[in-house]
């Protein structure tokens, strides 16, 4: 089944303080929305990521880190931008998962509990339970109790299968605080499945350092190198970084030789710990003779993906004399990002000479060194 997960980042969050609505305030230096973004599209069970901001968000020309399928404009409730992401949902789409995007700490684990509950049940969302004494108060006083039992936390994502859904927010005329209370009110079962104490939401200022701090004991973070040489030979043209260049000579290489790219491919891979590209594909292949690097790059971005990272940053440096790589930084940096699905700011290409040394200095070829980071929230 499609499954397309909504994130509703509409709200104003004014209880949060700050300048801007805290889904889009500062959070170890990213935005709350974009962690909850990379989370969902990271999981190999998500298809499509629709992103719901508020108008006045959009006319200021706000926009996530974190890059989704889609972005739509909410409404002026919950209930109507949760219904704008649901429109925008593909005509194949199967099931929603409907999450807060001030829920930053939300991890692959309770989504996938979410998605194997939808296969026996319409609905279904993680709660955790209640553990602490509850009190009845009238200013200030303790009057009673209430007992705990069968009391749960509410948290999301809340998964459900479309149609009912939709037919029950098509029903329900009143506004309400979550998707179960609708689902609920429409007589849909919705299972509870164990949610993460960590899966905070962000409401005052005070839960941007507890959200920091339960951050710090729980992410992964790996950094993996890549190195690549190709040497000059007949040619018109080389390929660097995803860019062609007129030049004297060509790269040889199996593939187009672009060996900015595969530094950073091998970096990708290094830092999974799946081996370098001739792993993936074997220069002993015929069908990768002469085949475009940037297969090989959305290859490796794929796989960082599939195992719940998103990519950080890469820094790649290229050896040469010549060509001049300073003129097409600017267009390299922006074919990278295109394929790793990155902001330009997370792309650095920089160049350097070997002084005339080696086999770089004798312009017998070009070098390339690569660092990239992957993160798991």
């Amino acid at each position: 089944m499609k499954t397309t997960a909504i994130i509703v980042a509409a709200g104003r969050g004014t209880r949060a303080g700050g300048d801007t609505p805290k889904q889009w305030q500062q959070l170890r230096g990213r935005q709350v929305a974009s962690y909850a973004l990379d989370v969902f599209l990271t999981h190999p069970r998500i298809d499509n990521v629709i992103l719901v901001m508020h108008p006045d968000d959009l006319a200021a020309g706000i926009a996530p880190d974190a890059t989704p399928n889609r972005i739509v404009p909410g409404g002026a409730t919950r209930k109507a931008s949760v219904m704008s992401g649901i429109a925008a949902a593909p005509a194949d789409c199967d099931l929603v998962l409907i999450h807060d995007a001030a829920r930053p700490l939300v991890t692959h684990d309770v989504i996938t509990r979410v998605l194997d509950a939808l296969e026996t049940h319409q609905g279904a969302a993680p709660a955790v339970d209640v553990t602490d004494t509850l009190w009845h108060g009238q200013s200030g006083i303790v009057t009673g109790l209430q007992d705990r039992d069968g009391l749960f936390r509410a948290q999301t994502p809340q998964g459900f299968h479309l149609g009912p859904l939709l037919a029950a927010h098509s029903t329900s005329a009143a506004e309400a605080t979550d998707d179960v209370a609708v689902a609920r009110a429409a007589g849909l079962d919705v299972a509870i499945v164990s949610g993460d104490p960590n899966n905070i939401k962000i409401t005052t200022a005070d839960d941007f350092a507890r959200a920091e701090k339960l951050m710090g004991s729980q992410m992964d973070i790996r950094c993996g190198n890549g190195y690549d040489v190709h040497r000059f030979g007949p040619g018109d043209h080389v390929w660097l970084c995803g860019v062609q260049i007129p030049h004297a000579r060509g790269l040889q290489g199996h593939s187009d030789a672009d060996v900015g790219m595969h530094a950073v491919t091998d970096a990708i891979y290094g830092a999974l710990g799946m081996g370098d590209i001739g792993q993936h594909f074997p220069p002993s292949d015929p069908q990768w003779k002469g085949a475009a690097s940037h297969i090989f790059l959305e290859h490796a971005v794929a796989q960082a993906r599939q195992h719940g990272y998103r990519i950080s940053n890469a820094d790649c440096t290229l050896v040469c004399e010549y060509p001049k790589i300073g003129p097409h930084q600017p267009a390299m940096r922006a074919a990278m990002a295109a394929i790793m699905g990155l902001d330009p700011s997370r792309i650095s290409v920089k160049a350097t000479t070997s002084e005339r040394l080696g086999f770089t200095g004798r312009e017998e070829g070009i070098a390339s060194l690569a660092t990239v980071t992957l993160v798991k929230p």
